[in-house]
């Protein structure tokens, strides 16, 4: 079923007081919220779902206004539902028209609906983001007409890497993702393959280097046996093959594949293929585990007389996630101008992008 979309109604209640009559309408949540087109994210975000019988989803407007204000205030989905509870222009913002002294929704909601959107619905957010950056005179349209983008590498929240245990958590990958679509498996190799890691690691800290060879073989021996009876059975189901394991057995089939030595890319990790080893040169850490990233500043340039061209920036700061707007500096840009540098810089309002879906690229 599509959400049951919320509406000014404007009617009253005799023993509740409207939201509307109680707090201050000057707020900077009110006006985002009257200046923010609902109607917009209403239909980006309803095109996911089908008439079908079942229970109504969340309205969009309180989902997309709940995401809005997590990352306008950099709040966990806990904190953020405990404030939602306590701060009247939370539930304004989000729709209400009375105060709710419960939560409307379950916290768990959150997180299925970013699953649902999926990165390219979400990114609705960014361009309504900049849609009321423009209508609220924050920046200019000729501001976006040119990205100046630098490249740079950011550290990698991510275990060190071993070969043993990338191959086992290939294989473990592979056979959760067959019993969730129904792929029936000769063997799946779990109490083998556990206890061949276990091994591996054993022999390696007591420098027995030869049997712990042994241990990663039979390791890479059952990962390439799942590996080809998976394919076995997906062959001629397309949808199988391309939506399903078709991502995940490229990257298995090179987990295997790979050696020590080789020269080119390898994969450090399965959840951030992205990843690489870089050495930058420190005595301390002689390599790390990083992924490049694409920081974006937008902005003119115009032309000087006689000197070089000046670059006129706008308050836009890119960051490696998605879009929020916020009506005060962000502190967690990593391209960012500061208001006094800037004698273009207007007073008053400011649209930070800072999203974890989106990210600011040149390709």
């Amino acid at each position: 079923m599509r959400p049951k979309e919320r509406r000014d109604t404007g009617q009253t209640d005799l023993l509740r007081s409207r939201l509307d009559a109680i707090i201050d309408m000057g707020h900077p949540l009110v006006k985002l919220a009257r200046t923010i087109d609902w109607s917009f994210l209403e239909e980006r975000f309803g095109a996911v779902y089908e008439d079908t019988p079942g229970r109504p989803p969340l309205p969009t407007r309180l989902m997309a206004g709940v995401a809005i204000l997590k990352h306008t205030y950099d709040l966990s989905d806990e904190v953020l539902c405990e404030r939602w509870v306590e701060n009247p222009h939370y539930q304004f913002f989000c729709g209400e028209e009375f105060f709710q002294h419960r939560l409307v929704f379950d916290r768990s909601s959150l997180t299925r609906w970013r699953q649902r959107m999926g990165e390219g619905k979400l990114q609705a957010l960014l361009q309504e983001s900049l849609a009321v950056a423009t209508k609220t005179k924050a920046i200019k349209p000729s501001d976006l007409n040119r990205v100046i983008v630098d490249t740079t590498v950011q550290p990698k929240n991510v275990m060190f890497p071993t070969d043993a245990r990338l191959l086992n958590r290939a294989r473990e990958i592979l056979v959760r993702q067959a019993q969730r679509h129904g792929v029936k498996l000769r063997q799946s190799y779990a109490r083998v393959g556990k206890f061949a890691l276990i091994q591996h690691q054993r022999y390696a800290h007591a420098k027995q280097f030869k049997r712990a060879n042994r241990a990663l073989k039979k390791l890479r021996t059952y990962l390439g046996r799942v590996i080809r009876d998976i394919s076995r059975k997906i062959e001629g189901d397309g949808w199988l093959e391309e939506m399903v394991f078709g991502h995940i057995l490229s990257l298995a089939g090179r987990v295997r594949d790979q050696t020590q030595r080789q020269r080119g890319p390898k994969v450090y990790s399965l959840h951030a293929p992205e990843v690489e080893c870089i050495g930058k040169g420190k005595a301390h850490r002689p390599y790390e585990l990083m992924a490049w990233t694409t920081p974006a500043l937008s902005g003119n340039v115009e032309p000087g007389r006689g000197q070089q061209q000046e670059r006129r920036p706008c308050r836009i700061r890119a960051l490696s996630q998605s879009a929020s707007i916020s009506g005060r500096t962000h502190s967690m840009s990593s391209v960012s101008m500061p208001q006094e540098q800037s004698r273009y810089a207007r007073s008053g309002r400011e649209i930070s992008l800072t999203s974890r879906w989106a990210m600011f690229r040149v390709v």
